[in-house]
């Protein structure tokens, strides 16, 4: 394989030229994120999945990562199978397969000790950068977070990340910083719970992103959980940030489970942007909700996805589209698609279609509680919302749903899919699948 370079995708060109048009003026942000905009599509993917992508054997795959011709596959796996074959390959956590014959690359050899949840591409793509649950990466202490070769797995010299004390869910790249999100409560001894920035070539603790979040919501037990992060997404200028959580306090300003900040060089500022409806409890054994964020292409606006049960006036098991609009209060949703009581965990905006992931077996279901009420329509698994109208679309490959669809990742061939199951479209496909474009 040949070295990888940084993805190509449909917009990002012209994010970064916007990006130097503005640095020419003046502007101060932070340069545009490698990985934060799901590819632009011009129609809906297709329903049968590519044969030739290799299979997971247990676990989870959380994250999925392409990176030129190499696609990177971070999760809680330790067994992989090329497709067609029956040896088992020891790939503990992480590993990368070329992006067109789904063959497994056995030169990329990272040893990562506990599950991987976030990958994020350095700007040249010459390594990759991971969070999770690991303590040590190659034998040697990477609490958390690490940087690795994109070739070999090998960690990369220079890089030793201050040591967060607990997982990592999300990360995104944003010029010279690396965000991070999770349930961590310190940052190298400081305290900085669940949203941080490393830096990206040294990884040492970058103190300008300290939004001070606040305030877990209590289970029903009266057990309160630390303060963490569940999924951020920042936008192809690396201007904004949307991330959700367990929190009732941003920065010292009311923010229930969801919050938006504004990015430039000198840090991180909460915006006056914010909404009431997180704020109501769903389930009492699930008092904070939301588990995927994903922004459009162009900036505009979001989509947020939830757990919860079904439960009336709420934004429950749901997938929901805020515009950004104007940073004020009381924001409230262009639409709410329900589920009707089953989790969604993961969501892709890509122009034609709001993809969203869980074990759900409906959509159009708001009067549904654990049942097809009027007007629902199955959806195992997997489903595609119209971005206009919040209804979903006909696409209906269909899923088995075990715990969720955790990872959706558009590239500008298609779609993959990142889960704990082994069944797509009535195919065996363990735990990632690729449903091309037309």
């Amino acid at each position: 394989m040949t070295t990888p370079s940084v993805p190509a995708r449909v917009g990002r060109r012209a994010a970064l030229a916007g990006a130097a048009a503005l640095a020419v003026a003046g502007g101060a942000f932070p340069a545009s994120p490698a990985h934060a905009v799901n590819a632009t599509h011009s129609t809906v993917v297709g329903t049968k999945p590519a044969a030739w992508t290799p299979h997971a054997l247990d676990g989870t795959v959380y994250r999925i990562l392409q990176v030129g011709n190499r696609v990177y596959l971070a999760g809680s796996f330790t067994k992989v199978r090329n497709a067609n074959t029956s040896a088992q390959l020891a790939m503990p956590r992480l590993m990368a397969f070329d992006a067109t014959t789904g063959r497994i690359d056995t030169t990329f050899k990272p040893v990562v000790n506990g599950t991987v949840k976030a990958l994020a591409a350095s700007a040249d793509g010459r390594s990759i950068y991971l969070g999770g649950a690991f303590t040590t990466v190659g034998g040697v202490a990477a609490p958390r977070v690490a940087r690795v070769d994109a070739v070999t797995g090998a960690r990369v010299a220079g890089f030793a990340p201050a040591a967060l004390n607990n997982q990592v869910n999300d990360m995104r790249l944003v010029g010279t910083r690396l965000l991070v999100g999770g349930a961590f409560q310190t940052v190298g001894g400081v305290t900085r719970r669940a949203l941080a920035a490393l830096n990206a070539t040294t990884g040492a603790a970058d103190a300008s992103v300290n939004l001070r979040l606040e305030g877990p919501r209590v289970t029903s037990s009266g057990v309160t959980a630390p303060v963490k992060v569940e999924a951020l997404d920042v936008s192809a200028d690396g201007r904004r940030l949307v991330f959700a959580g367990n929190f009732s306090s941003v920065a010292g300003q009311v923010r229930h489970q969801l919050a938006v900040a504004n990015l430039t060089t000198t840090g991180a500022t909460l915006s006056g942007w914010s909404t009431t409806r997180y704020q109501p409890q769903c389930s009492r054994s699930i008092p904070t909700y939301l588990r995927g964020v994903d922004i459009s292409a162009d900036g505009a606006w979001f989509v947020a996805v939830t757990t919860g049960g079904a439960f009336p006036g709420t934004l429950c098991d749901t997938a929901t589209r805020f515009e950004f609009g104007t940073e004020t209060a009381g924001k409230q949703p262009t639409w709410a698609n329900y589920t009707g009581g089953d989790t969604l965990l993961s969501v892709a905006v890509t122009g034609a279609a709001v993809y969203v992931g869980g074990h759900q077996r409906w959509l159009d279901n708001p009067s549904g509680r654990n049942s097809a009420g009027p007007g629902a329509v199955s959806r195992p698994g997997i489903g595609a919302i119209n971005p206009t109208t919040g209804r979903a679309l006909a696409w209906n490959p269909t899923k088995d749903r075990g715990v969720g669809t955790a990872e959706l990742y558009a590239t500008d061939r298609g779609l993959w899919l990142g889960s704990d199951t082994v069944t797509v479209a009535g195919e065996y496909h363990a735990r990632v699948a690729f449903l091309p474009l037309p």
